[in-house]
């Protein structure tokens, strides 16, 4: 989960206008409202709001009031109402539990994510809550706030990490660069070194406590080499280039954020589906090493099982594991093919060719899309299900098959693609046994309603005859009880 905190334009409050079209098109919901008088609730237009925020932040020192952050979670990872938990204590983090605000849950993108808007004048001294360091301030709430709900522990973690064994510097930068870190020059002592987190300070280390590793005759190494060996005739070991060229776009018209950042280069990485398997299933992560947008020159692993960091070569040579092409995926692309839910070849081979049909622009190949037998949260699948449900019913008018596919599998079996959620599966489990009978044989469906409609049109007409039959006899009884008491009669 991330934070970032937004510039602002001026004193206008145009993150309450911004957020207010987002709810208007469909595409936000609003969560909350903390903090406001009872005349300003839900039902209040954005302006009314606007000015409200306005009115408490007259204050001519303060040239930009608004505070407009942003949290966002990886894809589905947390729901809107889990996020807005976490939105509110955040704010309570940051100084502003007291403050006016809004939260904004937006699903136009692959991520959820809340908007939250507020004022940096404090509503009952007028006064300016201190903003000095504020994104640091901001990246220590979060951790806090996501270690108060979800525990965890970020000073945990980073022990377990320095307790790894290591037989370098460089070895321990890698380890730590892997799980968020980054290892910095201590300015007040040069033999100490400094380990952030999102830029902020997490501990200070002697070079004196670094306690290096390099014992030989190591009976791990041969696991791994022959846990590598197999698992290469199972997956693809083909190494391909992911680009993220995503610079720090304003997410506001008239806004630009300030974080600082290189984020104007190039980041280059390189991902195998070898490489991924290892380290889901093992917990052997092996961390390429490479300059510029060069092929890598060597490579680390690291394995969380023993806890120990390994140089590459003292396991296999890196072209005897690895297979380096000159194909390239750009980083949101991978990250959204990464995250769906690859079973088997079959949802492989569906998956490619509706992403290839739907998106020519992009050239995506098999070894790209990494096997994943993760499964979604009940939530997603209940959501999926109403949507296919839905596309299948109205698929006439729908102008949504980019966003959804129903498929052929070589299996024979149908399967539904959602891109929204990442989703490939099968649709008999999706639309019940009934309905899936329907969807393939939709002409014995017809038979068997016309046949349904003849039978009833039938007895229908039947009972009208009985019917008009009993009227016209002058009474209420069946005819045949009359020739039944006739008969009697006669044998008296």
């Amino acid at each position: 989960m991330i934070i970032k905190i937004l510039g602002s334009s001026g004193s206008d409050f145009h993150g309450v206008k911004y957020n207010d079209k987002k709810v208007e098109n469909g595409k936000g919901e609003l969560m909350s409202m903390k903090n406001f008088p009872s005349f300003i609730n839900e039902s209040s237009n954005q302006q009314q709001v606007r000015d409200y925020l306005k009115s408490v932040s007259k204050n001519e020192k303060v040239k930009k009031p608004q505070l407009h952050a942003v949290i966002s979670t990886k894809f589905q990872n947390h729901s809107k109402d889990e996020l807005t938990k976490v939105a509110e204590d955040f704010m309570k983090e940051m100084g502003y539990g007291m403050q006016p605000f809004i939260v904004v849950f937006h699903k136009d993108t692959d991520n959820n994510h809340i908007h939250i808007v507020s004022t940096r004048v404090d509503k009952q001294t007028g006064k300016k809550i201190n903003d000095s360091y504020e994104r640091l301030k901001a990246q220590k709430a979060l951790s806090i706030t996501m270690e108060k709900l979800y525990g965890q522990k970020q000073e945990e973690e980073l022990e377990k990490l320095l307790n790894y064994k290591i037989s370098s510097l460089n070895q321990l930068e890698t380890l730590l660069n892997r799980n968020g870190y980054r290892i910095g020059k201590n300015t007040n002592d040069e033999n100490s070194l400094n380990i952030f987190k999102n830029g902020v300070n997490q501990k200070s280390i002697r070079g004196d406590q670094i306690v290096f590793d390099n014992s030989k005759n190591d009976k791990r190494v041969k696991q791994i080499k022959a846990i590598v060996s197999k698992y290469k005739e199972l997956y693809s070991n083909k190494v391909f280039k992911v680009e993220d060229n995503r610079k720090n776009e304003a997410v506001l018209p008239k806004e630009k954020t300030t974080e600082g950042g290189n984020d104007s280069n190039m980041k280059i990485a390189f991902e195998s589906e070898l490489q991924k398997k290892l380290k889901d299933v093992f917990g052997i992560d092996m961390v390429f090493h490479q300059k510029d947008d060069k092929n890598p020159f060597g490579y680390t692993v690291i394995d969380h099982k023993t806890e120990k960091v390994y140089k590459g070569s003292d396991i296999m040579k890196m072209n005897e594991v690895f297979e380096f092409t000159s194909d390239k995926l750009d980083k949101k692309t991978f990250e959204i093919l990464k995250d769906y839910n690859i079973r088997s070849q079959d949802t492989k081979k569906i998956l490619l060719e509706f992403f290839n049909k739907n998106n020519p622009e992009i050239e995506i190949k098999d070894f790209m899309l990494f096997e994943n037998r993760g499964k979604k949260d009940l939530e997603t699948y209940r959501k999926v299900q109403f949507e296919v449900k839905d596309f299948i019913k109205n698929k006439k008018n729908t102008n949504d098959e980019k966003n959804m596919s129903i498929t052929k599998g070589e299996d024979g079996k149908l399967y539904a693609v959602h891109t929204r959620f990442h989703y490939i599966g099968e649709l008999q489990s999706l639309i019940g046994e009934k309905e899936y009978q329907k969807l393939l044989n939709p002409i014995q469906a017809n038979e068997n309603r016309t046949e349904n409609n003849e039978r009833n049109a039938l007895s229908k007409a039947v009972n009208e005859m009985l019917f008009e039959l009993l009227k016209s006899s002058g009474t209420a009884k069946d005819p045949a009880e009359n020739e039944l008491k006739k008969r009697r009669r006669k044998r008296r």
